[in-house]
């Protein structure tokens, strides 16, 4: 985005071209971007929820990657041989 005295200008991909005047960041980056889904923030904030949520109930976030099983559980420890 630039600031400009007539208003924001959206600024394409390459840097070069520019869109506006508009009055709100947000109507620029709807410019450029399309206008953001209400459900796709809502969404982002329920994901950040259950992570806080999973980390103060002490569930792990690390998943086995060969059974995509979490850390925890029934899921045996995989030890390299030696």
């Amino acid at each position: 985005m630039v600031e400009r005295p007539d208003g924001l200008h959206a600024l394409a991909e390459d840097g070069v071209q520019e869109f506006g005047p508009f009055e709100t960041f947000e109507q620029a980056r709807d410019a450029i971007d399309g206008p953001v889904d209400e459900s796709e923030e809502e969404a982002a904030t329920d994901i950040e929820a259950l992570h806080e949520v999973e980390e103060n109930i002490g569930i792990a976030t690390w998943l086995d990657p060969e059974t995509g099983e979490p850390a925890e559980g029934m899921c045996p420890p995989h030890l390299d041989a030696e």
